[in-house]
């Protein structure tokens, strides 16, 4: 594997000029965070070696490189899921390329299922901890200690000085949120009211289909992680009706604005070091 991501590093430090500090992960319907990047390069997954493709609707397909609150980064305008088929060594492939790209944070972004009956359609949930119901982990098989310890530890996998810093400037900007854990499960159906039910028992406060295998990969490299859900559908008794992709791109998008401002502001006053 670290062959494959020294070749595909390669292939983008050819088409890119600086080297980003933050690397975004955005979720259904929150590609529009591009539009806040002074764009200096734009990459189409397609054409980098290894790279996966992405096939869901929402998810463009496209690395952008460029200046967001004055740094440089580098935002996936897409990702990868386990329900497209990939393996979990395949969709976390990316976040190891940010890695060897010279990244210092993770920020990712998802749409979830709020399954804490205190939650609304539309509120921030700021990720504080996850459960991996995927039934696999990316970390499976032989380790490369190259890349990371063969036991990873996990005690701190979402970082608590950043989770402050974006919990203060949504106060500062009046911006309602929830702290809270995500479930990670496999999709591709949304879940029925048992699963629901089940999940929210467990001690969870939303589900959803991602971000869990790329925080797995991220703290197996020592790569600090900061996520967010837009919760975009309940799975609450009394509040569970028919959802469909589209509903959730649209709740995703309506809140889209908020989280834009926020990490912008927090890129911005973010000073992250070796």
């Amino acid at each position: 594997m670290l062959k494959k991501i020294q070749e595909t590093t390669k292939y983008i430090n050819g088409k890119i000029d600086s080297t980003p500090e933050f690397g975004i992960v955005l979720g259904t319907g929150l590609g529009g965070l591009v539009n806040e990047i002074q764009i200096s390069a734009t990459i189409a997954y397609n054409d980098i070696p290894n790279f996966p493709v992405s096939t869901v609707k929402g998810h463009e397909g496209k690395l952008i490189f460029g200046m967001l609150g004055g740094k440089n980064v580098v935002a996936m305008q897409g990702r990868f899921h386990f329900y497209e088929g990939y393996s979990m060594q395949d969709l976390t492939f990316p976040i190891r390329v940010l890695k060897q790209l010279g990244i210092k944070l993770l920020i990712q972004s998802n749409a979830a299922g709020g399954v804490n009956p205190d939650y609304e359609i539309g509120d921030l949930m700021v990720i504080k901890d996850h459960i991996n119901l995927m039934g696999d982990n990316p970390l499976i098989g032989k380790n490369d200690s190259g890349l990371g310890p063969r036991f990873p530890d996990m005690s701190e996998t979402y970082d608590k000085k950043i989770i402050r810093q974006f919990t203060k400037l949504a106060r500062v900007h009046n911006i309602h949120f929830q702290v809270g854990v995500y479930a990670a499960v496999t999709g591709p159906t949304f879940e029925t009211p048992a699963e629901y039910k089940y999940i929210s028992i467990l001690g969870a406060d939303a589900v959803g289909m991602s971000t869990v295998p790329e925080a797995i990969v991220a703290r197996h490299m020592s790569l600090p992680v900061f996520a967010v859900s837009v919760i975009s559908d309940l799975g609450v008794e009394g509040k569970i009706v028919e959802i469909s992709h589209d509903d959730v791109i649209d709740a995703a998008s309506m809140v889209e604005p908020k989280m834009t401002l926020v990490i912008r502001e927090m890129i911005e006053k973010l000073n992250i070091r070796d």
